[in-house]
C-alpha cells in the first residue's frame, strides 16, 4: 500500500513538474517573440503607420503566439471595436503590457507612439538578453554537475586515500 501510495505522488508531482516546464516554456518562447515584434511596430509606426494598421502589418510578417494576438486585435479593430478593449487582450501575453499600453492611447489619443514603442522594444530586446544570458550562466552550472560526480570520487580515491592510508599506517607503526 506504501509503495503504491508513493507510486501515485511521484506520478503527481511529475505531471505538475512538467506541466509547470511547458508553461515556462511557452512564456519564454512568447518573450523571445516579442521584442522583435516590437522592433517592427515600431519601425512601422515610424513610417506613418497607425497601431491598428501596424498590427495588422506585423501580424502578418511574423509567425507565433504574438503575430496571432496583433492580427486578432487587427481584425477587431477593423470591424469597429473601441481600441480600450481589444489591446488588453495583447496585454495578456507575458510581458507585452506596456506595450499594449502604449499602443491602446495611441489608438484612442491619436497621440504618435513612435518613441515610446522604440523604447519598449529596447527594454525588451535588452531584458530578452539578460535572461537568455542567465540561462547560459545556468547550463554552465550545471554541467559541471556530472563533472563533479564523476572527478570527485575518484580525485578521493585515487588522491586522497592513499596518503589517509599511508599516514594511518605510519600513526599505527606499519610501515
Amino acid at each position: 500500500m506504501a509503495g503504491l501510495a508513493v507510486g501515485c505522488g511521484a506520478r503527481l508531482w511529475l505531471a505538475r513538474q512538467r506541466a509547470a516546464e511547458a508553461g515556462r516554456l511557452a512564456e519564454a518562447a512568447v518573450r523571445a517573440e516579442l521584442a522583435p515584434a516590437a522592433d517592427l511596430l515600431a519601425a512601422t509606426l515610424a513610417a506613418g503607420a497607425g497601431p491598428r494598421e501596424s498590427a495588422e502589418v506585423v501580424g502578418r510578417s511574423l509567425d507565433g503566439a504574438v503575430a496571432e494576438r496583433l492580427r486578432q486585435v487587427a481584425a477587431e479593430l477593423r470591424l469597429g471595436a473601441e481600441p480600450a478593449l481589444v489591446w488588453p487582450r495583447l496585454a495578456a501575453l507575458p510581458g507585452a503590457e506596456g506595450l499594449a499600453r502604449c499602443l491602446e492611447r495611441a489608438g484612442i489619443s491619436g497621440v504618435p507612439a513612435v518613441e515610446s514603442v522604440a523604447r519598449i522594444a529596447a527594454e525588451l530586446r535588452a531584458e530578452h538578453g539578460r535572461a537568455v544570458a542567465a540561462r547560459a550562466r545556468r547550463a554552465g552550472v550545471l554541467v559541471t554537475l556530472p563533472l563533479s560526480a564523476c572527478f570527485l570520487p575518484a580525485f578521493l580515491i585515487l588522491g586522497v586515500a592513499p596518503v589517509l592510508i599511508g599516514l594511518a599506517g605510519g600513526l599505527l607503526g606499519r610501515n
